[in-house]
């Protein structure tokens, strides 16, 4: 029998991969580091602000132990700057807004991009793994342009079930999420008009910028169009291919006749 579930990752892996991602609590109680998968954590002194994966500090937030503070993306300030940049500015009409500086592309933003394993040597950490999520101290400079982390839809949704409270206007903040992520679906959906050229190995769908969840609602879309372009390319070929042998009968025969009448 087979499998119910579609290929690909789904939706609820998703979200479960993003709670992984770090994010900046203040602690109401003292707590004692733990060892965890991803390594240990730091003790929880409050007043001091520390970095806890997302289903830990929803957890500390649900037994009002710590608060947790919003990303420095998830503010309406920077939230109607990515829309505006999404919907007005004509270099972005048919691209997404620009991501995160990945790995090893410097340190971003005052933060260090590699660590150290147990043997002590260099890795670049990738998604949910990398510091996208925590919230800065520092001021952001005034000549950078925000950008939406991989993860930026799940954990937008996830703080603002859990930690709405904990948000600033979370009542514009589920506004403009919503109008990011149809103005993106709908770019993604504006790309079909390239997928014809990606059938048939001629191309492809620039999906720079585009979050995991994001990708994996598109997935099933952008497979199917694509499936159902390549047949069309192959029935069109098939009938190029008859249609060229039939002339070549078409031809043969009519040379033969002609030389039998010769003869």
């Amino acid at each position: 029998m087979a499998f119910p579930l579609p290929r690909g990752i789904t939706p609820p892996e998703i979200a479960f991969l993003a709670e992984m991602e770090l994010v900046t609590i203040v602690p109401r109680q003292r707590l004692e580091g733990l060892d965890l998968l991803g390594g240990p954590t730091e003790a929880l002194l409050p007043p001091r602000r520390t970095s806890l994966p997302l289903w830990l500090a929803l957890l500390l937030k649900r037994q009002r132990r710590a608060n947790i503070l919003p990303p420095d993306w998830l503010h309406p300030e920077p939230l109607s700057l990515i829309l505006e940049i999404e919907t007005q500015r004509s270099e972005y009409k048919d691209a997404f807004s620009p991501p995160p500086p990945l790995p090893g592309q410097g340190v971003p933003r005052g933060r260090t991009a590699a660590r150290r394993n147990l043997d002590g040597q260099l890795y670049f950490p990738a998604p949910p793994f990398l510091p996208q999520n925590v919230a800065r101290t520092n001021a952001i400079p005034s000549g950078e342009p925000p950008s939406l982390p991989y993860h930026w839809l799940e954990v937008g949704n996830m703080l603002l079930d859990s930690a709405s409270d904990d948000l600033v206007e979370p009542d514009q903040l589920r506004r403009l999420l919503k109008d990011l992520r149809e103005v993106r679906m709908a770019k993604m959906r504006k790309g079909v008009d390239v997928l014809d050229a990606a059938a048939i190995g001629g191309g492809g769908v620039a999906l720079t910028g585009v979050g995991a969840m994001e990708i994996g609602e598109g997935r099933g879309f952008v497979a199917g169009v694509v499936e159902g372009l390549r047949k069309i390319g192959a029935s069109k070929e098939l009938a190029r291919r008859e249609q060229l042998a039939e002339e070549r009968e078409n031809t043969y025969d009519g040379t033969q006749d002609e030389d039998e009448m010769e003869f």
